[in-house]
């Protein structure tokens, strides 16, 4: 536990000496901004209801696409950069597993991933200034950003497992998480409703359409926990595999 404590809270504060950090939380901020902005103009119209405020917030493209571009970019040097260094031989030689050094480097970026959505809390707390804002929606909707944060962060995770190059890295993890996020929105293509309905079950769309209106479905809560382990089983595999190399 101390080495996972040691190595978490290294990674975890490395992102702030990071000039590229900066970049991601600055454009991060910028453009949440900027929806958030056209969310109001659009809570201004008289036909639109103020419970579609997360709705409006979360399940818009621009919101998804930019989601897996910032999991792939916070988590492309976890591991990448220690194994170009060559310092992951060193770490692995102390008494501390792959699984420790996998586990406490994924939650540090999960961790920086949580961190950039914080000053967003603000925004609900604004509208609910100006009237009304039920908080199970609120509350649901930040449990989902939590949940499928984790899963983008540790499919990155992966990716930075399997090459030193931190920009192939990032690239990979973006085809890792576009690839689990759309093999749910294949059930539109289906007919055999047997199929149909688990890809809808891995849909993450629907994940996050339940989670903005405040139903916390425990298949969901299934789905992201065993998908994150699986990915950070085979970064562990994968870090052992390159042992020494």
């Amino acid at each position: 536990m101390r080495a996972f404590v040691a190595i978490l809270r290294r990674e975890f504060f490395a992102y702030f000496f990071s000039p590229l950090a900066w970049v991601v939380l600055t454009a991060f901020l910028l453009i949440n901004g900027v929806l958030f902005n056209g969310i109001l103009q659009a809570l201004n119209q008289p036909e639109t209801p103020r419970t579609a405020f997360l709705s409006l917030f979360f399940n818009n493209v621009f919101y998804w696409i930019f989601m897996m571009l910032v999991s792939s970019v916070i988590a492309m040097r976890l591991l990448s950069e220690e194994r170009k260094s060559g310092s992951i031989e060193t770490l692995l030689t102390a008494p501390v597993t792959e699984v420790t050094v996998v586990a406490a480097k994924f939650v540090a970026g999960w961790a920086f991933f949580l961190f950039l959505w914080l000053p967003t809390v603000l925004y609900p707390v604004m509208l609910s200034s100006h009237g009304k804002l039920d908080a199970g929606p609120v509350a649901g909707g930040y449990l989902g950003i939590a949940l499928i944060g984790a899963l983008f962060i540790s499919a990155g995770t992966l990716a930075s497992a399997l090459t030193k190059n931190q920009i192939v890295a990032a690239v990979t993890g973006f085809g890792f998480i576009i690839c689990v996020f759309f093999i749910g929105v294949f059930k539109e293509f289906v007919t055999d409703p047997s199929l149909r309905e688990a890809l809808a079950y891995l849909n993450l769309l629907e994940h996050m359409d339940d989670f903005s209106r405040g139903i916390i479905d425990t298949r969901r809560l299934v789905y992201v926990a065993s998908t994150v382990v699986f990915f950070l089983f085979l970064s562990s595999k994968a870090l052992e595999a390159n042992k020494g190399r």
